[in-house]
């Protein structure tokens, strides 16, 4: 039976989401993820400050 995705502690900042979860190792893992439209971007990150920060600093490409 796969594992199951869950995020909590779901935050907001502008058009991208920060959730937190466990990786496939057990440990937990940020993830941040822009919602736009066409934009595509994600990344996971070992931190909750890591993530806040490229949440700020995330400028979409697409228009």
């Amino acid at each position: 039976m796969p594992a199951r995705d869950s995020f909590h502690s779901v935050m907001r900042i502008g058009p991208v989401q920060i959730g937190t979860h466990r990786d496939r190792t057990g440990c937990t893992a940020h993830a941040a993820v822009c919602t736009a439209d066409r934009c595509g971007w994600s990344a996971d990150y070992s931190s909750r400050t890591a993530a806040q920060l490229a949440a700020r600093t995330h400028r979409c490409t697409v228009r």
